[in-house]
């Protein structure tokens, strides 16, 4: 039952996804303005599911992006960039581990001259 549902709950996230964001902008568009309400979710969502993916998926990153030494991935309550964040901090990433960090740094231009996008990413 387990490898079924997790094979469908994706397609239903997708699938009602839209329809959210849809009741979220009809509910609070007037109210707070549409592209703010837009920016808003838009950012939640990221965050969250990128708190899932750094759980769900640790025992990939944790193969792939540090080294045995390095701070693990897979708190619940943190993002992949954070996690990220400390290993570059601790010096801990691998190969594969930098050229993402580098590829967020460049992305997220605002944190250029304080550090870069996981550093700044740290809780």
């Amino acid at each position: 039952m387990g490898i079924l549902l997790s094979l469908i709950a994706p397609f239903l996230f997708a699938i009602i996804s839209p329809f959210n964001l849809l009741i979220v902008l009809w509910e609070n568009s007037k109210k707070h303005g549409f592209w703010k309400v837009v920016n808003v979710y838009s950012l939640n969502s990221a965050v969250n599911v990128d708190k899932f993916g750094n759980f769900n998926l640790s025992p990939t990153l944790n193969a792939t992006l540090r080294t045995k030494e390095g701070y693990k991935f897979g708190n619940p309550e943190e993002t992949i960039s954070s996690a990220l964040g400390k290993n570059q901090r601790d010096k801990t990433l691998t190969v594969t581990g930098w050229v993402i960090v580098i590829i967020l740094y460049i992305l997220d231009y605002k944190y250029w001259r304080k550090g870069g996008h996981c550093i700044n990413s740290i809780k």
